[in-house]
């Protein structure tokens, strides 16, 4: 879908794009299909779409996958898409507010690739929810603002290390991404893009027990980022038992959360959960 046409549908239909849904169409054919490449699809493949808007990247997932659902929070958004894919079988497109309805049970999206241009205003926590799903999606391969790429993406001891890197990352890797200029979009945002992979890991890097754990240390550990990790886990945990992990883990007592690596605060979640069921 050109620009052109973009700019056509929108003025037809007398539609003016809302800002606070974050709508910025990517109208780029290039990118479009640089996104299509990184998801690796075939035919056996189904998709989740969130924010399909007027349904360029809709429109090349239908041809390279076996089915897409898109879900759509945009009432006169969504009457343009039932129009123009009505007569797909292998497409169907939900009204709804897509974090609401990741939070509900009864959709497995285990067998699901997500592969969208995800809106910027709900891209972090969508992403967290949808990670921290039981079933959560084989694949994310997303465009989001530069900036949140690159928090994934980030190492310990960067400005970019944070909680989204640590949630994301104890049940995703980081695969393949790339920018995607401003120009690419319509209207154009303020801020530069990116594509990104996030592959699911095989293995679970701790039990279900141990994940509710994990959240606290993490969102404890960041909650003042000028503070000594040591000194903040000790709201949570005795102090003789922070200290004794710390150790064992030989880990400095002045560090911050900012500089540990996540498998150090998975090994830090393994001890203190340990502590917890000896008492």
């Amino acid at each position: 879908m050109k620009l052109s046409e973009i700019r056509n549908i929108l003025r037809e239909e007398d539609i003016q794009l809302t800002r606070s849904l974050g709508q910025n169409f990517l109208h780029d054919q290039h990118q479009l299909r640089k996104i299509i490449t990184l998801a690796k699809l075939d035919h056996n493949d189904r998709i989740l779409e969130v924010g399909p808007g007027l349904g360029p990247l809709t429109d090349l997932l239908l041809q390279s996958a076996g089915h897409v659902t898109a879900i759509e929070k945009d009432r006169r958004l969504v009457e343009l898409l039932e129009r123009h894919f009505m007569n797909r079988d292998n497409f169907t497109l939900q009204h709804a507010d897509a974090l609401r309805l990741v939070r509900k049970f009864g959709h497995d999206w285990s067998e699901h690739k997500l592969v969208a241009n995800l809106p910027y205003s709900i891209a972090s926590p969508l992403i967290i929810d949808l990670a921290w799903r039981d079933d959560r999606p084989r694949t994310m391969v997303v465009t989001l603002q530069l900036e949140v790429v690159r928090r994934l993406m980030a190492e310990p001891g960067s400005k970019d290390y944070g909680v989204l890197t640590l949630l994301t990352g104890l049940h995703y890797r980081v695969g393949e991404w790339f920018e995607i200029p401003r120009g690419s979009f319509f209207p154009e945002p303020n801020v530069d893009s990116g594509c990104i992979e996030l592959l699911r890991r095989d293995n679970s890097l701790l039990t279900p027990a141990q994940r509710g754990a994990y959240k606290r240390i993490i969102k404890r550990g960041f909650s003042e980022r000028r503070k000594k990790l040591m000194k903040l886990l000790k709201h949570d945990w005795p102090a003789e038992v922070v200290e004794s992990a710390f150790n064992m883990l030989g880990l400095n007592e002045q560090v911050r959360g900012e500089k540990v690596s996540l498998e150090q605060f998975v090994e830090l979640t393994r001890h203190l959960t340990q502590s917890e069921s000896n008492e």
